[in-house]
C-alpha cells in the first residue's frame, strides 16, 4: 500500500530529477527575491542573463510580460533533462524587444539540450537606409570554438519586425551560426520549428558556418527546419549550411526578396550534404536574379527536393546550379540533384534552370504554365561551365502559355535570358516518358524507356488552400495543421501516393 509520505517523497524525487524551477514576471517581479515560486518571481532580464541553471531547471516567463532589452542564454543541459525557457500562465506571450540597440533580441551562446519556447521577439532600430544598417536578428544560435552542441530546439515563437542590414545575410530572423578556427565546432539534433517568421531583413532562417569549406568540413548534423510560416522576408526564405541530413519539411513561404534586390531564392542549401527539402510551399519571390521557389546550390551532394509546391516565383521554380570552374579541394560543385513529385503552378521565368551540375535526376513533377505566360521550362547556362548529365523522365508540361526549351545565348542585366533551342555545350542531357499539354516551342527530342506513366494535369481542389495572416498569432496551430492536411491531399490527387512524413537519421 502506497502511503502519503511515501507519494510526497517520490513527486519530491521528480521534482528534483526535472530540476528547479524560476519565474520572471516584468510587471511585479522583483530582481531580489528568489525567483522560485510564482510569487516571487525576479523582474529583470540582467537577472535571468546573470544566474547559472542546472540541467532539467525551467525558466517561466510570465504571459504578458514585456522587455526592453537583450535575453543571452549560455546554458548547457543533458540528454533527456534539456534546460528551457518557456512562458507560463495564460495570455500573450512574453515579449522581448531588442529595439536596434542589440545585434540579436535573444543569443543563444554555446549552449546545448536547451528549449526555448514561445515567446514574441522584435529588434527595430531608427536607421532609415536599408545599406547602412546594422545586422540586426531576432534568434541568434551560435556555436563558438566549442565542439558538437547537441538538442537545442526553438520553436513556437512570433516574430516580426527585424530590420537588419540587406548587405548580408545572415541577419534577420533566425540564424544558426558554427564558428570553428580553433576547435572544430557544429549542432547536432538542431530543431527550428513551427515559428511565424514576418516582416525581417535580411534572411528568414539561414545559417553561417566557418565550416563551409570542403577544406574545413565539420557540418551540422541532424538539422530540422519545419511547420514554419514566413513572409515578406526582406531576401532569402530558409538556407542552411554546413549541414549533413538536414531536415526542410512543411514550411510556408509568402514573400521573399521584398526589399534586398538582388540575387535571392526561396528555400535552398548551400555546402551540404544529404539534404532533404519536402513538402514545402514557397510562393511571390520577387526578382528575376535568381528568383526561383526553389534552388540547390553549389559544394553539395545528394541534394532531394520532393513534393513540394512552388507557385507565382518571379524567376520560377528550380534553379540547379555551381560554377564549372573551381577549385575541388574547396567546393565540390552540385552532384547527385534529385528534384521528384514536385508542383510548379504559374511559376514565372524558368521552371528548371541548371549551370555546372552533375548527374541530376528530375522526373514525376507536374508543371503548368498560367495563361498567356512565356516560360524556359529548361535552360541550361553558362556558370564557367556547363551541365554535365542531366535526365528528365515522366513528367507533365502542362502549358496554358507557351513553353519554351534550350539553352542561354545571351543574359541580361536584369538577370533574363536569352534562350536558343538545343542544349549547347551541356553533355549527357536526356529526355524520355515527359507528357506534354498545349503549346511547346523548341520541344525537346524524347527517347524511350521507362515504366511508369508521367503524372496527368489535376483540379487544385480548394485553392489556394488555407491561408494564414501573421496579425493573429494565436491561430497559427490551427492553420498549420490544417495546411499540412491540406499539401498531403494535393499531392495524393497529382501523383497517385501521399507522401510520408520522415524524421532525420
Amino acid at each position: 500500500m502506497t502511503t502519503p509520505r511515501l507519494i510526497s517523497l517520490l513527486a519530491f524525487c521528480c521534482l528534483s530529477a526535472s530540476g528547479a524551477h524560476y519565474y520572471v514576471d516584468s510587471r511585479a517581479g522583483d530582481d531580489g527575491n528568489p525567483g522560485t515560486t510564482p510569487l516571487t518571481p525576479w523582474r529583470s532580464l540582467e537577472k535571468v542573463n546573470a544566474a547559472r541553471f542546472q540541467p532539467g531547471d525551467r525558466m517561466l516567463f510570465r504571459a504578458g510580460s514585456a522587455w526592453s532589452g537583450q535575453l543571452l542564454i549560455t546554458a548547457q543541459g543533458a540528454p533527456g533533462r534539456p534546460v528551457t525557457f518557456q512562458m507560463v500562465g495564460r495570455g500573450p506571450p512574453p515579449r522581448i524587444d531588442a529595439g536596434g540597440r542589440f545585434e540579436d533580441a535573444v543569443i543563444l551562446s554555446n549552449a546545448q539540450h536547451l528549449v526555448f519556447r514561445d515567446f514574441e521577439l522584435t529588434n527595430t532600430g531608427t536607421n532609415s537606409s536599408a545599406t547602412n544598417r546594422p545586422l540586426r536578428r531576432a534568434v541568434h544560435i551560435v556555436g563558438d570554438n566549442a565542439g558538437t552542441l547537441g538538442g537545442i530546439v526553438v520553436s513556437d515563437l512570433y516574430i516580426h519586425d527585424v530590420n537588419g542590414t540587406q548587405k548580408r545575410k545572415d541577419n534577420g530572423g533566425i540564424i544558426f551560426t558554427t564558428r570553428g578556427e580553433r576547435t572544430p565546432t557544429r549542432f547536432d539534433g538542431l530543431r527550428i520549428e513551427r515559428n511565424i517568421i514576418w516582416r525581417v531583413d535580411r534572411s528568414g532562417i539561414v545559417a553561417q558556418s566557418y565550416h563551409a569549406r570542403r577544406t574545413r568540413w565539420f557540418p551540422s548534423t541532424r538539422v530540422v527546419i519545419c511547420d514554419n510560416w514566413l513572409g515578406n522576408i526582406g531576401g532569402d526564405g530558409i538556407t542552411p549550411w554546413a549541414t549533413d541530413r538536414c531536415l526542410v519539411e512543411h514550411n510556408i513561404l509568402q514573400g521573399a526578396n521584398e526589399r534586398a534586390g538582388t540575387y535571392n531564392a526561396g528555400i535552398w542549401p548551400w555546402s551540404t550534404d544529404n539534404t532533404v527539402i519536402r513538402l514545402n510551399r514557397v510562393s511571390g519571390v520577387k526578382t528575376l536574379m535568381d528568383g526561383q521557389g526553389f534552388d540547390s546550390d553549389y559544394n553539395s551532394h545528394n541534394t532531394l527536393l520532393e513534393f513540394n509546391l512552388s507557385h507565382d516565383n518571379q524567376g520560377g521554380f528550380l534553379l540547379i546550379c555551381t560554377p564549372g570552374n573551381r577549385n575541388p579541394k574547396e567546393n565540390c560543385g552540385n552532384v547527385g540533384t534529385i528534384a521528384r513529385y514536385n508542383i510548379s503552378r504559374h511559376d514565372g521565368a524558368r521552371t528548371f534552370h541548371v549551370t555546372a551540375a552533375e548527374q541530376t535526376l528530375v522526373h514525376d513533377n507536374a508543371v503548368y504554365i498560367a495563361p498567356g505566360a512565356e516560360v524556359q521550362v529548361l535552360l541550361l547556362s553558362d556558370w564557367s561551365g556547363w551541365a554535365k548529365g542531366l535526365e528528365l523522365r515522366h513528367n507533365l508540361f502542362y502549358s496554358e502559355g507557351i513553353g519554351r526549351y534550350g539553352h542561354q545565348v545571351s543574359r541580361n542585366a536584369d538577370g533574363s535570358y536569352g534562350l536558343a533551342p538545343g542544349w549547347g555545350p551541356a553533355t549527357n542531357v536526356v529526355f524520355f516518358g515527359n507528357h506534354y499539354e498545349g503549346r511547346h516551342e523548341a520541344r525537346p527530342a524524347e527517347g524511350t524507356g521507362g515504366d511508369s506513366p508521367a503524372p496527368r494535369p489535376v483540379a487544385f481542389e480548394g485553392w489556394p488552400g488555407p491561408q494564414f495572416d501573421p496579425r493573429e498569432p494565436q491561430k497559427f496551430d490551427a492553420f498549420i495543421k490544417a495546411h499540412r492536411a491540406w499539401m498531403l491531399r494535393l499531392m495524393e490527387l497529382q501523383f497517385g501516393r501521399r507522401p510520408v512524413l520522415i524524421e532525420p537519421g
